[in-house]
Parts: C-alpha cells; sequence; structure tokens
C-alpha cells in the first residue's frame, strides 16, 4: 500500500505534468495525451507516468516515444515548479484500461445481443 507522501506526490506530479504537456511541449509526434495517473516508487526516486493517448495504435507509439524524449525537459520543468530536493526519474507507459474496458463492454454486448436480452424467450420471462 503506497504511504500518504508517495501519494500526495504522485497527485502533484500528475497535475504538473500534464500542465507541461498541454502547454511546454512542441513535439510534432505528440497527440492528444492525459495523464491518468503517476505511481511513485516508496523510495521517491522512480515514477511511473501512466498516459491515455487518443489515435492508433502507430500514433500512441510516437506520442510515449515523444515524451520518453522530453522525460528530461519535463523533470526540468518539475524542478522550478514543485521545488522538491529530488525529482523522480519518469517513465512512460500507455494506460490502456479504457481500451480494456471498451473491448470488454463490446463483448458483453455482444452477449447479450446473441441470447438476448431481459424479455426475450430464452430467459424464461416471457
Amino acid at each position: 500500500m503506497p504511504s500518504h507522501r508517495q501519494v500526495r506526490l504522485g497527485d502533484q506530479l500528475q497535475e504538473e505534468v500534464s500542465q507541461i504537456i498541454r502547454h511546454e511541449l512542441k513535439d510534432p509526434r505528440l497527440g492528444f495525451v492525459s495523464v491518468t495517473q503517476v505511481v511513485v516508487a516508496p523510495d521517491l526516486q522512480q515514477a511511473t507516468v501512466f498516459t491515455s493517448v487518443m489515435g492508433d495504435e502507430a500514433q500512441q507509439e510516437e506520442s510515449l516515444a515523444a515524451l520518453e524524449s522530453a522525460a528530461g525537459f519535463i523533470r526540468s520543468q518539475l524542478g522550478k515548479a514543485l521545488r522538491l530536493r529530488r525529482i523522480p526519474q519518469l517513465t512512460f507507459r500507455l494506460d490502456r484500461s479504457l481500451q480494456h474496458g471498451a473491448h470488454i463492454h463490446a463483448l458483453l454486448e455482444r452477449v447479450k445481443r446473441e441470447e438476448g436480452g431481459p424479455g426475450s424467450e430464452r430467459d424464461g420471462s416471457s
């Protein structure tokens, strides 16, 4: 279970990284990126930044590469904004939870159509 300090730092990093991506990064590879969560290691030296990127897999990978190449710049901006002694090393990962959720929803809808919804003859409520 993460400590209060890890959670608080993760929340601060999420807010600041989002602002930096939105307002300061000008990489043409960067698509529409949302920072969904930041998980900080117990020693506060590493942080994993989970991002959601609109677009196909190629666009997602390009945006991730742009973020990785801008990690040093992002860390320097974080240092100015947060005034921490040490800024954690940042690792960017794609957050695929929305895609997984949409896939599960589509599967459930398909099963419901194939087996009939509530009130159909198959469920015995007619």
